[in-house]
């Protein structure tokens, strides 16, 4: 998963994108402004603040060590005072505005503010504490407020009007016109035509929204960590791996239950338990546990603020003009209007669900032949799924994971960018890092200059979030005679070695970690002049496509040739179960295409609500799932209560943008089918209109480059198993 919002321009204004998504800008703290009385004042009294000088590392990685939980206070407020010193000089000038007096000085500007925001979010979201969280909520409306004062500024938004005015005069490259048109867009669709009294209105609601989307997110790690299955007898471990088992005891350890086994609603921990797990009792009481975070009416419950939010979003839109936030969000994305994913979502959905019933029938006989007396419910689903992925392809997942290691699965990923792209990685253990489970490696282009930093942070912890994310300390970048080289990370949350052996990953695991690196790829090879348009600045709803696409190499057999060994043996991962893999990979697709996207419809639904008043949480979802017909066996991929994705990320009002993406990557990667999976000549076209252009231009028109046509859907649907050609 890679974040955003409503995509950000200016790095001021990128503020509100940065509280979402942690969007990242430079590590340096030039300007062509002198510092404020205000900042220089800050910085004089907090002269062992590490974001005040350069960090004097190896390209400018950030010093964790230095970094302290009381620097973020004082650097975030003296970035916000310089930043207003740096955008008043640009209203100020008296010459004429002109593109490189306002556009460009706004992108170069607020360089201080974001060097602290790309640290400070990143660890929010990857290695957080109470301190951190707390600096959150004061940090939270300062920001949005900053945010504000740059949209809303009626002098600063005269200058930016005049020089789109003059956009078909002015002969700018194709990079250039979108930077303008997005600028001034940024500043229309944030309020700059409001009166001053309804202005005021959309600042108090901007604040109200930033407030309400941290408590969120706060709640539910609260709910997440409180929650824990203790086992004492052995007996109800029937069935579980016993890796699943061994990392049960460590948890129980770690959390003061020394001799018997816990279970948490973190991944890793929740979907191997309702996969293998025999006590349907258990399997039923883990389920409610994570089906009812934020849901359970007690200090941590987010019914109220989610419908708030819901509420809030409405009436900001409303006031810019629009009918519904999803009409805000979706005019800047490739899909437009909230009607396009709808005609979207009916496309896929008859066929989807249709199969989840068929699924259902299989598993409710399987029920009856063994002689049990219930009907199939939705924690009964994982468990026999397996059952029925074991008899019908004699696959079971768990023959997978001795040959997907960690340490395994980076190589297959790094062979694969080295033989479509020529890049090459070697590990660096002298660079700094935020965690001691962090991984750092340098990244060549295939002429042997340093081209990135990868850094890899692997392992589940209790204070990092849920889920797998891609995000910046650094965005590559190409202007104002500086060339920036990208920092680039990826997050995930994987099981701990157990007993000194390795991280087994499971094949959805392994996965994952190519999706992810597909968006570090996106970010790496970003070849662009403007930062605000570096690696995935992209539309949502187009960002999840080169990650997408990343993902089918994992799948092909010349791949798994390669990296896919027995960490114990050495032997190749057998073709057998390759072709077991490969028989099973359309299984269950009924299903997980229906919990998608009835989460997709779900956010959809939230977002497209036009009065104010706050909804009944539960009553709403309970409508927008029985309208489109859900089945009972099958809850959506998020309900809202712990939908983080919508309402504490960037992905409100687009959800969809998964399949939206999954479309464009199924479609591509025929391309590579076509003529090689490993030819070069498709890679190279794929890396100069795709992955190094970043936003710098419309992304279906860079689609069209690529692919010489618009994506059909018949390829997503044929790999899905939903087609029968």
């Amino acid at each position: 998963m890679q974040g955003s919002t409503l995509k950000p321009l200016i790095t001021a204004m990128a503020l509100t994108f940065i509280l979402s998504a942690c969007h990242n800008t430079p590590n340096t703290t030039e300007t062509s402004v002198a510092p404020n009385a205000v900042a220089q004042h800050i910085i004089d009294n907090n002269a062992a603040n590490p974001f005040f000088k350069p960090y004097g590392t190896y390209l400018e990685i950030p010093n964790f060590d230095n970094i302290k939980s009381e620097h973020y206070l004082p650097a975030f407020k003296a970035g916000i005072a310089q930043n207003k010193a740096e955008i008043q000089a640009i209203i100020d000038n008296p010459a004429p505005a002109t593109f490189s007096n306002t556009i460009e000085a706004m992108e170069f500007s607020g360089n201080l503010t974001s060097k602290v925001a790309n640290v400070f979010y990143n660890l929010t979201g990857a290695d957080t504490n109470d301190e951190l969280q707390a600096i959150s909520k004061e940090v939270s409306p300062m920001l949005s407020a900053a945010n504000d004062d740059i949209l809303l500024n009626k002098m600063l938004f005269n200058k930016v009007s005049d020089v789109y005015q003059q956009r078909d005069e002015l002969k700018l490259s194709i990079a250039q016109a979108k930077l303008l048109k997005d600028t001034y867009h940024s500043f229309t669709r944030g309020g700059a035509n409001l009166n001053e009294a309804d202005k005021a209105t959309l600042r108090a609601l901007n604040e109200q929204l930033s407030q309400l989307s941290l408590e969120f997110a706060d709640n539910l790690l609260s709910e997440t960590n409180d929650f824990a299955l203790i086992i004492d007898n052995r007996a109800d471990l029937a069935g579980l791996p016993s890796d699943v088992i061994s990392t049960a005891a460590q948890t129980a350890t770690k959390r003061g239950h020394e001799g018997k086994w816990v279970f948490t609603t973190s991944r890793p921990s929740i979907t191997p338990f309702l996969t293998y797990a025999d006590n349907r009792e258990l399997r039923e009481q883990i389920y409610q546990g994570y089906i009812n975070r934020g849901n359970q009416d007690n200090a941590h419950d987010n019914k109220k603020v989610l419908a708030n939010m819901a509420a809030l979003r409405a009436e900001r839109a409303q006031l810019l003009g629009y009918p519904t936030h999803a009409h805000l969000v979706l005019e800047e994305r490739t899909a437009q209007t909230p009607e396009n994913v709808y005609g979207l979502l009916n496309k896929v959905w008859p066929a989807a669900l249709a199969q989840a019933k068929v699924e259902v029938d299989v598993m409710q006989q399987l029920i009856d032949e063994q002689g049990g007396h219930f009907k199939l419910a939705a924690w009964d689903w994982d468990y026999y799924a397996d059952k029925i992925r074991v008899a019908k392809y004699s696959f079971n997942e768990q023959e997978t994971r001795p040959y997907f290691s960690l340490e395994s699965t980076l190589k297959g990923v790094f062979y694969t960018a080295n033989r479509l792209y020529g890049i090459t990685v070697k590990e660096r253990t002298d660079l700094p890092k935020y965690n001691r489970d962090v991984r750092t490696w340098e990244v060549y282009d295939k002429d042997g200059s340093v081209m990135a930093i990868f850094m890899g942070d692997y392992y589940v912890r209790d204070n990092k979030r849920g889920g797998a994310w891609m995000n910046a300390y650094q965005q590559q970048y190409n202007m104002n005679g500086v060339n920036s080289t990208p920092i680039i990370v990826n997050v995930l949350n994987f099981p701990h070695p157990v007993n000194g052996g390795p991280s087994l990953l499971t094949f959805d695991e392994a996965s994952t970690l190519f999706h992810e690196f597909g968006h570090a790829l996106h970010g790496m090879l970003s070849n662009v002049q403007y930062r605000s348009q570096a690696g995935t600045s992209v539309p949502r709803d187009y960002v999840e496509f080169p990650s997408q696409v990343m993902e089918n190499w994992m799948t092909q057999p010349e791949v798994l040739a390669q990296f896919a060994k027995h960490y114990q043996t050495g032997e190749v991962i057998p073709q057998s179960l390759v072709n077991k893999i490969q028989a099973a990979s359309k299984f269950n697709q009924g299903f997980a295409t229906v919990e998608y996207m009835a989460a997709t419809k779900l956010d959809l639904d939230w977002h497209t609500i036009t009065d104010f008043t706050p909804k009944d949480a539960a009553v709403f979802e309970a409508e927008s799932l029985n309208n489109m017909g859900l089945i009972s066996e099958i809850a959506p991929r998020y309900r809202s209560t712990y939908f983080a994705h919508i309402f504490a990320g960037g992905y409100s009002a687009g959800y969809y943008s998964y399949l939206w993406s999954d479309i464009l990557g199924a479609d591509a990667f025929e391309a590579f089918k076509e003529k090689g999976i490993f030819d070069r000549a498709t890679a190279d076209a794929f890396r100069k209109t795709v992955l190094s252009q970043g936003g710098s231009e419309d992304p279906m028109a860079l689609y069209k480059a690529f692919r010489g046509k618009e994506a059909g859907i018949e390829p997503l649907l044929r790999r899905r198993g939903l087609l029968n050609k």
